[in-house]
């Protein structure tokens, strides 16, 4: 009996190192800076992002004309108020709550939808992300 639990023991370890390798592959693939843009209030830079924030919305269900209309609002809202590299979200009049963030990969801004809710249904996928879009003429910092 000894020498049994010795084995079983003894592989735990083992075992366990294995099974949280991919987890922690995983979780480090999904990383991701999180980032503002610097220039907004220049109006190329206000037309792509806005434009760029519609074809998601819209690719998610809002009718285009939500879509355009939520995009106005989000680019104003973010124009005015400097909340930083942070997350922000989007209540859509559908009931379904958009997260999205801004990402710099090398000199592109990268306006990516990781999250939506709608009721008490939630998806979030911040490894593969659900949406990416790029954001012509836009810089950004972290």
């Amino acid at each position: 009996m000894a020498g049994l639990y010795h084995m079983t023991r003894s592989a735990y370890p083992i075992h366990l190192s294995w099974a949280l390798f991919p987890v922690i592959v995983l979780t480090t693939a999904g990383c991701a800076t999180v980032a503002k843009v610097t220039n907004l209030s220049e109006e190329s830079c206000r037309t792509s992002f806005t434009h760029q924030l519609s074809v998601i919305l819209a690719h998610e269900g809002e009718t285009p004309e939500v879509a355009d209309a939520l995009a106005d609002k989000t680019v104003s809202t973010l124009t005015i108020y400097d909340l930083g590299p942070r997350p922000f979200t989007i209540a859509a009049p559908s009931g379904t709550d958009y997260r999205f963030f801004i990402d710099r990969k090398g000199a592109d801004c990268v306006l990516t939808l990781f999250g939506r809710r709608k009721g008490f249904v939630s998806y979030t996928n911040n490894l593969t992300y659900i949406a990416t879009e790029v954001l012509p003429d836009c810089t950004c910092a972290d």
